[in-house]
C-alpha cells in the first residue's frame, strides 16, 4: 500500500513561512512527478507546484517569487516553502505523486490526506 504522508501546515500571520513536507512510503518501484495542490472554501482544487525527478519545476503563477517546490529523491520526500504568506494562501493542501508500483507496471497518481494552512491577516 502506497501512502504520501504530509506535515507542516498550520495556523501562521500574513507575511509569515511555512514549510510542508510529504514522504512516500509503502512498496513501489519509482516515483516520477510530484507535487502540491490546494483548495481553498468553496473553490477547486488548483495546481501550486510540481516538479519532476530530475528537478525541473512549475510553480502557478500566484505563488511564484513567494513559494518553492523541491526534493530529495534519496528520501522520496518533496518540500513546499511558504514565504510572505497572504490571507488568500488560506487552503488544505494536498501531495501528489505520480509513481510506478512495480518495474514495467502502470504510473498511477497518488494524493496525501491534505494538510491544512491557514493564514490570518
Amino acid at each position: 500500500q502506497v501512502q504520501l504522508v504530509e506535515s507542516g501546515g498550520g495556523l501562521v500571520q500574513a507575511g509569515e513561512s511555512l514549510r510542508l513536507s510529504c514522504a512516500a512510503s509503502g512498496r513501489y518501484f519509482s516515483i516520477d512527478n510530484m507535487g502540491w495542490y490546494r483548495q481553498a472554501p468553496g473553490k477547486q482544487r488548483e495546481l501550486v507546484a510540481t516538479i519532476t525527478n530530475g528537478g525541473h519545476t512549475n510553480h502557478a503563477d500566484s505563488v511564484k517569487g513567494r513559494i518553492t517546490i523541491s526534493r530529495d529523491n534519496a528520501k522520496n520526500t518533496v518540500y513546499l516553502q511558504m514565504n510572505s504568506l497572504k490571507p488568500e494562501d488560506t487552503a488544505v493542501y494536498y501531495c501528489y505523486a505520480r509513481l510506478e508500483r512495480y518495474r514495467w507496471g502502470p504510473w498511477d497518481g497518488y494524493w496525501g490526506q491534505g494538510t491544512q494552512v491557514t493564514v490570518s491577516s
